[in-house]
């Protein structure tokens, strides 16, 4: 039988974007949502969280586009202007390229992200990235070690199969076909007998472009696969929000379609799971992490 985790992103962005995952995860279409530890609302997202002990919490870390959580004279390979991240991902990715980003200095920085969840109360089940960049090997290894200390053994598989990347268009068809380039590096960079992930994620290439068509879509792509991987676990990546005035303080070029999302999981997702029976929805922490080391 499939399984399905349904993740939001950005948990902590905004008010809206808190209660948005909050109104998803009461009504049943969302198991697990990812928390900036920096982010302008994690204040409100705790309590949130905590009052929500079904829903699976993780880390969503951020080293481009964000402040560190660590002083940012500690982390100078990753806070170039003396204070906050790189703005962009491409300078992100430029900067990896050219050997300028200290692996140390990322694993000391998740680990203050880490811990900072987790001293707010927080059991964190998973982690993933902003911006997916811990699909470069260089980030993933201290990422790897730093989520290990932290006693957190689940992680995103960033890697998207290319019936979901269609969705994207020819353009992002032809990034992931040079991304996949990656795939053996990441998974060479941690022993794959300490971290649980997913089959393969949906939805990155629908960020921006996910509605209630492409979410029915994605969902009939991935039960077609069934025959070749009958028990696979697939995560889906959500981005739901609601477009009010907090959101237009912050860096994000997520604003209406955090709405359009919402709605295509509050109102079009229960019945697209009620057509699909056999599928069964899991949170991240129902993910089993492997045998023979202590459980997250």
């Amino acid at each position: 039988m499939p399984s399905l985790l349904i993740n939001a992103d950005d948990l902590g962005l905004t008010p809206g974007v808190n209660r948005a995952i909050a109104e998803l995860h009461d009504a049943g279409c969302l198991t697990s949502a990812t928390l900036m530890a920096t982010g302008p609302a994690f204040a409100d997202a705790v309590p949130l969280a905590r009052a929500r002990p079904t829903l699976s919490v993780g880390c969503h870390i951020v080293l481009t586009d964000g402040t560190p959580a660590l002083p940012s004279r500690e982390i100078p390979s990753l806070c170039p202007d003396g204070e906050r991240f790189r703005p962009s991902l491409g300078a992100f990715i430029r900067d990896l390229m050219l050997g300028r980003l200290d692996e140390s200095e990322i694993e000391r920085e998740a680990t203050a992200q880490i811990r900072k969840l987790q001293s707010a109360g927080l059991a964190v089940t998973h982690f993933d990235t902003h911006k997916h960049t811990h699909l470069f090997p260089a980030i993933v290894r201290p990422l790897a070690r730093a989520a290990q200390a932290c006693g957190v053994r689940r992680m995103r598989n960033p890697f998207e199969p290319a019936w979901s990347a269609a969705l994207g268009g020819p353009l992002r068809a032809l990034q992931l076909r040079a991304l996949h380039r990656l795939v053996n590096p990441f998974f060479d960079q941690f022993a794959p007998h300490a971290f649980a992930l997913p089959h393969g994620t949906l939805g990155i290439s629908a960020t921006g472009h996910l509605n209630s068509a492409s979410l029915a879509k994605l969902l009939d792509k991935m039960m077609a696969t069934t025959d070749e991987a009958p028990d696979a676990t697939w995560e889906l990546v959500t981005h739901p929000g609601y477009n009010d005035a907090a959101l237009d303080h912050v860096r994000t070029r997520l604003r209406a379609h955090r709405e359009v999302e919402l709605h295509a999981l509050l109102h079009t997702l229960p019945q697209l799971l009620r057509n699909q029976p056999t599928l069964r929805l899991i949170s991240y922490s129902e993910l089993g992490v492997p045998e023979g080391n202590p459980a997250a």
